[in-house]
C-alpha cells in the first residue's frame, strides 16, 4: 500500500518505512504527527483518488530531525546600471519517517507486521522440519551401524578358524611369485696357469733393390 500526500505545497509518494525531507514543520525530533492531506491511496490493483483529498485517509509519521538543505545561489543584475546582487540560501527542512497509512480502518502497518510474522513462522516451521529430519537420519544411521557390528564380528571369527578360498588363492599366488634362492656355488677348482705362447716371429722385410742410375746425355 502507498499514498500520495501534500505538505509545504509539494506532493510526495510514500510507503510504510519511507524517509523523506519536507518543508520545515513546527515539531520536535521524536514527535509523532499525522498528515491528513492525502491525495491518493493505492492498495494492490485498487486505488482511491481524492477530490481533492481522500476521506477517512490519514498518514502517520515520526519526526527524525531538523536539517538545512543544500545552499542555493541567487544572483541578480541590471545591465548598464552597475547593479549586482548575489545571495545564498539554505532551506530549513524536517526529516520524517512514515509509520502507517490508514484508509477506512485498514492499516498498512498491521499488514506489514502480519507479513513479517508469517515469514518468521514459515522460517521456524522449516527449521523445525530440518531438525526433525536430521534427528531421524541420525537414528537410522545408528541403527544400521548397530546391525552391521555383529556381522563384522562373525566374519572376523570365521576368518581366524578357516581361511577363505580367496585367501588360499592369494597365498598360492604369493608362493609362485616368491623367487627361488640360488644354490651355494661349488668350490672353485684350482686351475694351472697356461703357458703363454712364444710370440710369433714377423717375416723379414724384403731387401730393397738398388736403384739403377739413368744415363744422361752428358755421360754419353
Amino acid at each position: 500500500m502507498y499514498a500520495v500526500i501534500e505538505t509545504g505545497g509539494k506532493q510526495y509518494r510514500v510507503e510504510v518505512g519511507t524517509e523523506l525531507e519536507v518543508e520545515l514543520l513546527e515539531v520536535a525530533p521524536g514527535d509523532a504527527i499525522t498528515l491528513d492531506r492525502v491525495l491518493l491511496v493505492a492498495d494492490g490493483s485498487a486505488a482511491e483518488i481524492g477530490r481533492p483529498i481522500v476521506p477517512n485517509a490519514t498518514v502517520a509519521a515520526e519526526v527524525l530531525r531538523q536539517i538545512r538543505g543544500e545552499k542555493t545561489i541567487s544572483f541578480k543584475y541590471r545591465p548598464k546600471a552597475r547593479r549586482r546582487v548575489k545571495k545564498g540560501h539554505r532551506q530549513e527542512l524536517t526529516v520524517l519517517r512514515i509509520s502507517d497509512i490508514v484508509l477506512g480502518g485498514h492499516s498498512a502497518a498491521s499488514d506489514a507486521a502480519k507479513a513479517v510474522e508469517a515469514k518468521k513462522t514459515e522460517r521456524s516451521r522449516l527449521e523445525d522440519a530440518a531438525r526433525q529430519q536430521a534427528a531421524a537420519d541420525a537414528a537410522l544411521a545408528a541403527k544400521l551401524a548397530k546391525a552391521a557390528k555383529p556381522k563384522a564380528e562373525s566374519a572376523a571369527d570365521a576368518g581366524t578358524t578357516r581361511p577363505t578360498p580367496a585367501a588360499g588363492k592369494a597365498a598360492s599366488k604369493a608362493t609362485r611369485a616368491t623367487p627361488k634362492t640360488p644354490a651355494a656355488p661349488a668350490a672353485a677348482k684350482t686351475t694351472r696357469p697356461r703357458a703363454s705362447k712364444a710370440p710369433s716371429k714377423e717375416p723379414a722385410a724384403p731387401e730393397a733393390k738398388p736403384r739403377r742410375a739413368r744415363a744422361t746425355k752428358k755421360d754419353e
